[in-house]
């Protein structure tokens, strides 16, 4: 099993997911995000929000 599969294994399997899930709380995505505009060009931030915005709803699923 290559380095790509066991990454695809790793993402995939339900008890990860549900531990990222837990991480995804609106406090640590507000500061992820945050801290992503602060070195992104501004340019990016609609994007960083728009991302974010679908981190908290993943997250709530």
């Amino acid at each position: 099993m290559g380095l790509f599969d066991k990454a695809k294994e790793f993402v995939t399997d339900p008890d990860n997911v549900e531990k990222a899930k837990g991480q995804l709380t609106d406090e640590n995505v507000d500061a992820a995000t945050d801290k992503l505009k602060e070195i992104a060009p501004d340019q990016a931030d609609g994007a960083i929000d728009s991302l974010g915005e679908k981190a908290k709803d993943f997250g709530q699923s």
